[in-house]
């Protein structure tokens, strides 16, 4: 491994485009330049995203469109919920939880559970982890 010196700005921007305690500057530098999402070694080892739970109660699917709508500025941002519960988006970039996401595409720090909307049924991401939870509750 090599090391190299970078400046306050690069450092700020590999920060910004990072998702904190997941990736490296490394990460983001083969993101951004390669085009790379991770080394197939490290996706190999990702856990399952917090939307797992979700798709394992029903109440979402792989592939599945999330939205969120900024009216004040005229901007609509879409994700995607991967095959293990990560949202993904249209960059390629995955985060493990909607908030980070959501924060990636507006630039502020945004509840994305409460935000997001998932397409398909129209729901908040909060009321399908809130219905998620009550039925794993009921199966106790």
């Amino acid at each position: 491994m090599r090391k190299i010196e970078i400046d306050d700005e690069v450092f700020a921007y590999l920060q910004r485009h990072s998702e904190p305690l997941v990736d490296t500057p490394n990460d983001v530098l083969r993101r951004e330049l390669l085009g790379n999402k991770k080394p197939d070694a490290e996706q190999a080892v990702r856990g399952p995203g917090s939307l797992m739970f979700i798709i394992e109660a029903g109440l979402a699917a792989p592939g599945d469109k999330l939205q969120h709508h900024q009216p004040r500025r005229q901007r609509t941002h879409e994700a995607t919920i991967t095959a293990d519960g990560w949202v993904e988006l249209a960059d390629g970039r995955v985060f493990a939880q909607p908030s980070p996401a959501l924060k990636a595409q507006t630039g502020s720090d945004i509840n994305g559970w409460g935000q997001y909307i998932h397409l398909p049924s129209g729901r908040r991401l909060q009321e399908l982890r809130d219905e998620a939870r009550n039925r794993h509750a009921q199966t106790d």
